[in-house]
């Protein structure tokens, strides 16, 4: 059982990807790296620092498999990565 918050959202944008988590307040948010305006790394970041989100976790996805990537994404608080093409196994 989970906190008992429910939603389902997709956003074009991280401005939009925030929001949309302020709305729903999701457990669980994939975030792409790469969208236009406020990129993933810094929606990331600020979904994280949110207080009125607490127990949120981010999972960033991409297609590009960069090292630099995988550690942005870490060091803005990312609960994990994961590359767009792997099966729902992975």
């Amino acid at each position: 059982m989970g906190s008992g918050r429910k939603g389902v959202g997709e956003a074009v944008d991280g401005d939009e990807a925030i929001a949309l988590t302020r709305a729903y307040r999701p457990d669980v948010v994939l975030m792409d790296i790469r969208m236009p305006g406020c990129d993933g790394l810094t929606a990331t970041r600020r979904i994280l620092g949110d207080d009125r989100l607490p127990g949120v976790k981010v999972i960033v996805l991409t297609t590009f498999e960069l090292d630099e990537y995988v550690y942005a994404a870490l060091r803005a608080g990312a609960s994990g990565f994961l590359l767009k093409d792997r099966g729902p196994d992975e």
